[in-house]
């Protein structure tokens, strides 16, 4: 067996409805894992990540969660670990973004922004962690951001936000590794979904943006379906604490 191949596990993907999170699902489909989307606008049947899924010859379920109420985020925590067949690989991917310079941003989108991108992944990852641990293992795969290294403009919450998903993911690391838990994240670069349209619609910024990318183009959505496979998989078995930046080569120019 390829210590690539996730048949028979379960995953949850957050934020799965579409852009990074369906990719993420389809590929760990695609490598054999059974899926758990979750979003807060997921269709109950008929999305296009459960289509993704099936297709694949995998099992899906969907499951809507606001991510912004935190005692809805608590009661998803309970249902999956207390549920028989358990959660081997959490993709922590939900996220919401809001632009505004740093004098005019609102405490209503701080503290959104805050939740959604931070509160509600430490949450989540607390019930499930807890499981893998008393089992001895489980790959716990956070969404970070070139803003977990960078500074950004006009996104102060979510450049603090993403910096804490990097802080996270090395301390829950440093506690979980001895419990054969592996606790990594994915730092995606400049990449083309709704998050960034805004950016992609601004020709000055959005010539700037890849006058830096070494590769030259933004990036899609299955350009991170490599690397999330691997952090979930038993290659990555000695990897702890790691942000993994994909990003055309951003952060080396």
């Amino acid at each position: 067996m390829s210590a690539f191949d996730l048949t028979g596990r379960l995953a949850v993907v957050t934020g799965a409805r579409r852009g990074i999170g369906r990719a993420m699902a389809r590929a760990l489909a695609e490598a054999g894992a059974d899926v758990i989307g979750v979003s807060a606008q997921l269709e109950e049947t008929g999305s296009h990540v459960e289509k993704d899924v099936v297709a694949a010859g995998r099992t899906f379920e969907a499951i809507r969660t606001d991510f912004a109420d935190p005692e809805a985020v608590r009661a998803l925590g309970a249902d999956l670990a207390g549920r028989n067949r358990p959660v081997d690989i959490l993709i922590n991917n939900a996220g919401t973004i809001r632009r505004a310079p740093a004098a005019g941003h609102t405490d209503t989108d701080w503290e959104l922004v805050l939740q959604v991108n931070l509160s509600a992944q430490f949450a989540l990852t607390r019930a499930i962690g807890a499981t893998m641990m008393a089992r001895g293992q489980g790959k716990i795969v956070f969404t970070a951001s070139l803003l977990s290294f960078q500074g950004g403009v006009n996104v102060p919450g979510y450049t603090a936000a993403k910096h804490g998903v990097a802080g996270l993911t090395k301390a829950l690391a440093n506690e979980w590794a001895p419990h054969g838990v592996n606790v990594n994240a994915i730092a995606p670069g400049y990449i083309a979904t709704d998050n960034t349209q805004a950016l992609q619609d601004d020709p000055v910024r959005s010539k700037a943006i890849l006058d830096r990318i070494p590769a030259g183009r933004w990036g899609h959505a299955d350009d991170l379906a490599g690397a999330t496979v691997f952090l979930a998989s038993d290659a990555a078995a000695y990897l702890h604490g790691v942000v993994l930046p994909v990003d055309g080569g951003w952060l080396g120019r």
